[in-house]
């Protein structure tokens, strides 16, 4: 890949991480019903992907999809939360 190319994405992805540890965004995005550490795995997923490592991509993804599966799912019977 192109270096400024390549820079840029990870710029893109610095500023999206750092937006996702931001209290007042992560406020939002709680109230909104989303979680920021699902988006924060969700970015190192895409920044694994674009630098080549698509196995540890896939885990991070798998990991994400797993977690937003089962809250969507809502809560269990019987079970504690």
């Amino acid at each position: 890949m192109e270096p400024r190319i390549a820079q840029e994405l990870s710029d893109a992805l610095d500023a999206l991480e750092a937006l996702f540890k931001n209290p007042e965004a992560t406020a939002a995005m709680t109230e909104a019903g989303l979680n920021a550490s699902l988006a924060l795995v969700a970015t190192h997923g895409l920044r694994a992907y674009l630098l080549g490592s698509k196995l540890a991509a896939a885990e991070d993804f798998e990991t994400v999809a797993e977690e937003i599966r089962m809250r969507a799912a809502g809560p269990v019977l019987g079970s504690v939360s």
